[in-house]
């Protein structure tokens, strides 16, 4: 099964010189914890909740000053829409990260979630045997991607 046909086709984006309190309005009324940080075109990071929590709020940071671009993370993880689902899950594990957005000739296309994959690890044996071994391997990191796959899959 490819990535296109369980990505999310529809990626909320935002500018890199906008406010985090922008970012943080704009991730509530789509109900999203991230966004694509994007500018004409070219996709530049991502930032989610907890880029929120360590970078401004942790910091004690105003949100109506601080820019998207001084706390999104970068360099961005990206994957294709025709990579099967079981290498996206050994790219996000191996680098320890729950949304994987999807690129193909240079335009974001859509994003993959952790929780996407473990939704269809129950339909899809070959993917719950990546889980499965990629857990057992070790490469499994801390807990914010072992709940979604004990969730799903245990």
């Amino acid at each position: 099964m490819d990535v296109e046909e369980i990505m999310v086709k529809k990626v909320v984006r935002i500018t890199a010189d906008a406010t985090v309190k922008d970012a943080a309005n704009l991730m509530n009324h789509h109900d999203i914890g991230c966004l694509i940080v994007a500018n004409d075109g070219r996709v530049s990071g991502i930032m989610t909740e907890r880029d929120v929590l360590r970078r401004v709020v942790a910091a004690s940071k105003d949100p109506e000053q601080t820019k998207v671009s001084d706390v999104m993370s970068k360099p961005l993880i990206v994957g294709g829409p025709t990579m099967y689902i079981e290498d996206a899950a050994k790219l996000m594990f191996r680098r320890n990260i729950k949304k994987l957005p999807i690129v193909q000739d240079g335009e974001l296309v859509g994003m993959l979630t952790l929780s996407d994959i473990a939704r269809v690890a129950d339909v899809e044996p070959q993917v719950a045997k990546v889980v499965g071994d990629l857990k057992k391997a070790g490469w499994l990191p801390t807990r914010k991607m072992k709940k979604v796959i004990d969730f799903y899959i245990a």
